[in-house]
């Protein structure tokens, strides 16, 4: 598992990435209940999700940060990704970010992609 925390802050919000290989979409439900286990993680605003199956094809929730999860789909299958979750938290900060937290998400997934390279 990767898990990057303080990758992003913009006016009180605060952004963390996380992720790692998951088996289906069981695998993907237990990585979120693992991830949930830390109180921080748990209370976060928003955990938005997503990975690319094998046989299943992509599968995605945004947990209320709508259109967050399919950026995260699009940057996994330009990579060739699949059966690898990557889940963005967010820890909203009072102000609405507008079309600012699109790129906030892809600045995260975009630094797991990176730490992921490198450990792959």
């Amino acid at each position: 598992m990767i898990r990057l925390e303080n990758v992003v802050s913009d006016r009180g919000s605060r952004y963390a990435v996380s992720g790692g290989p998951v088996d289906g979409r069981a695998g993907v439900d237990a990585f979120l209940r693992d991830l949930k286990r830390q109180k921080k993680y748990a209370k976060a605003t928003h955990n938005t999700w997503a990975a690319i199956l094998t046989g299943e094809g992509p599968v995605r929730n945004d947990d209320g940060e709508s259109g967050a999860a399919a950026v995260i789909v699009k940057m996994l299958e330009r990579e060739g990704l699949t059966d690898c979750v990557v889940v963005v938290t967010r820890w909203y900060g009072g102000v609405h970010l507008g079309g600012d937290r699109f790129a906030h998400v892809v600045t995260c997934v975009r630094a797991f992609l990176e730490k992921w390279r490198k450990a792959g």
